[in-house]
């Protein structure tokens, strides 16, 4: 009666070890997943604005050249928005266009001609009507 008491506990013993490993492993690799999922989220990316003078632009492929504080940057428009403003302004313009970098490049979130430029030529147009008059 020892001896099959002894093999009854050693089964159970080996049961044991095989069952739990696997449920251990199991866990831990969902800790890990879920630690891996909170990484991306802490990445995000902080919107920044450029203001100079419009270098080239491509409407069709969304990039463009802005000569920003004596250096060139260049800026890709992927939002349909952003593309939309890219064919309202032309090479010259004063332009801020608002950006994040993601994966090492600059994506244009908004391209605006700067209000001053914007000022002048109204300005000019009204003394040409004038000088008509």
């Amino acid at each position: 009666m020892k001896g099959k008491w002894f093999l009854w506990l050693v089964a159970v013993m080996i049961g044991t070890a095989f069952a739990f490993p696997p449920v251990i492993s199991a866990a831990e690799k969902m800790g890990e997943e879920k630690m891996e999922k909170k990484a991306p989220e802490k990445e995000k990316s902080k919107s920044q604005s450029a203001t100079g003078e419009l270098l080239s632009a491509d409407a069709k492929a969304g990039m463009l050249t802005v000569k920003a504080k004596q250096k060139n940057m260049d800026f890709t428009a992927k939002t349909k928005a952003a593309k939309k403003a890219l064919e309202k302004v032309k090479v010259g313009d004063t332009v801020t266009v608002s950006y994040t970098e993601k994966d090492g490049k600059m994506v244009a979130s908004s391209i605006k001609a700067a209000e001053a430029k914007k000022k002048a030529e109204k300005m000019e147009e009204k003394k040409g009507t004038k000088e008509k008059m």
